[in-house]
């Protein structure tokens, strides 16, 4: 922890980040010997820590990419455990300013790790100053304004920018091409997600067996973290309507009242499908009306459920806007105009 007399937004973002102030932080592995999935990002960030610790450099900056959930969060503190150095988080939205940005930078030591989740929100003006920081490891700051205006240069220590991002297309170009290494997360398959939730039970000592662990990877979208929320409410039902132990039936029951499937929709997807079903035979329609017609944020659907449903099959994307595949009118229990024309 910072020094009591350490001001500004470096202080508030090393203490928000504090693994042991989160539930969720208590299940994130600390090493890649315990990070499950995601094979090849694994493979490639060994490489970087096993080269850097023999030259006794600081690691190159890295851009994690993909949806939320995967883990990016917990591959940069497994890189700091593996560096031994710290990891200091913030968020994109937070440095506003680039005074914001010399702070944090100018407090972290000698290799240390800076994690900037949703990086693509950092305001353009604040960006350009990543640039030298990045490259040449100081930055150029502006003081004051019109005739007295005059530029202070600052050394900073050499440090790794780990960058993570949902929307890997919204980084500028100069920015991206600044890591060293960029890799994306992909969804887990259920074999992988199971593995997670029976460790996550044993973190947490909450019996479960084999088929309520299927039933809950099978229900969590390919995504860690809501197969982790999704076991905290798993084990409350267990208690409340079982033995304690997470069984398929009792998961399958528990998980029906959250209104998710076997296939894992939940009811903001099925209200999705429906709405382009029934409202717009099936698209193609923008995902603005969407967004309007259902009562969420464009953001939140291109963000989470979007991706999750186009891999899946039941939409897709069209130069004119989103349209429903057949399964996923199945997925509402409708019929596509091919299938009536067919009938």
């Amino acid at each position: 922890m910072p020094d009591s007399d350490h001001k500004g937004l470096g202080y508030i973002t090393e203490t928000l980040a504090s693994p042991v102030t989160s539930a969720e932080a208590a299940l994130r592995p600390l090493s890649f010997g315990d990070f499950t999935g995601q094979p090849k990002t694994i493979e490639r960030l060994q490489v970087m820590v096993g080269a850097a610790k023999r030259r006794g450099d600081p690691l190159n900056h890295i851009l994690l990419s993909g949806p939320p959930g995967l883990g990016k969060t917990t591959l940069s503190f497994i890189l700091g455990h593996e560096m031994g150095r710290n990891v200091r988080v913030t968020s994109g939205p937070v440095v506003e300013k680039a005074g914001d940005l010399a702070g944090l930078l100018t407090s972290l030591e000698e290799g240390d790790l800076l994690f900037i989740d949703e990086i693509h929100r950092i305001p353009k003006t604040v960006e350009e100053y990543l640039y030298s920081a990045m490259e040449d490891f100081r930055l150029d700051i502006m003081i004051d304004q019109g005739p007295n205006a005059r530029s202070v240069r600052l050394t900073i220590p050499r440090f790794t920018l780990i960058g993570a991002t949902t929307r890997a297309g919204l980084l500028t170009a100069p920015l991206r091409s600044r890591f060293t290494l960029q890799t994306r997360l992909e969804y887990y398959d259920i074999p992988t997600l199971m593995g997670i939730v029976i460790r996550s039970c044993g973190l947490l000592g909450v019996a479960i067996d084999e088929g309520g662990a299927r039933e809950i990877a099978a229900r969590s979208r390919g995504t860690p973290r809501i197969a982790n929320n999704l076991i905290n409410f798993c084990r409350d039902y267990a208690q409340e309507r079982g033995n304690g132990k997470i069984t398929k039936k009792l998961a399958s029951a528990a998980l029906e009242l959250l209104e998710i499937d076997a296939a894992g929709l939940d009811e903001m997807d099925k209200r999705v499908l429906r709405v382009i079903a029934e409202n717009y035979h099936g698209g193609p329609v923008g995902l603005g009306t969407i967004a309007v017609a259902v009562g969420e944020e464009t953001e939140t659907l291109e963000e989470v459920h979007e991706p999750f449903l186009i891999q899946e099959g039941y939409l897709q994307r069209t130069p004119q806007g989103r349209a429903l595949t057949p399964k996923g009118y199945h997925a509402v229990g409708l019929k596509s105009a091919t299938q009536d024309r067919l009938l």
